[in-house]
């Protein structure tokens, strides 16, 4: 077999055992949290919702200390 059919055969392999495992319930509690942004950008976007009047001063302060301690 060549290397490339087993690169793919291997690779299906983990595609189905991580569709069982979603389908199925995986026994692990970890929770990973993945971001899309960085903590600047969603302190940048933050402090635009405050200056746009879509957020009151507490609820940014609260926010803001939220995304620092994630940091």
């Amino acid at each position: 077999m060549s290397m490339y059919r087993r690169t793919v055969w291997a690779a299906a392999g983990l595609g189905l055992m991580v569709a069982g495992c979603t389908i199925s319930g995986c026994s692990s509690s970890a929770a990973v949290e993945t971001r899309s942004t960085t903590v600047g950008q969603e302190l940048q976007d933050l402090d635009s919702a405050r200056n746009k009047g879509l957020l009151t001063e507490e609820e940014y302060n609260r926010k803001r200390a939220e995304i620092l301690k994630r940091k």
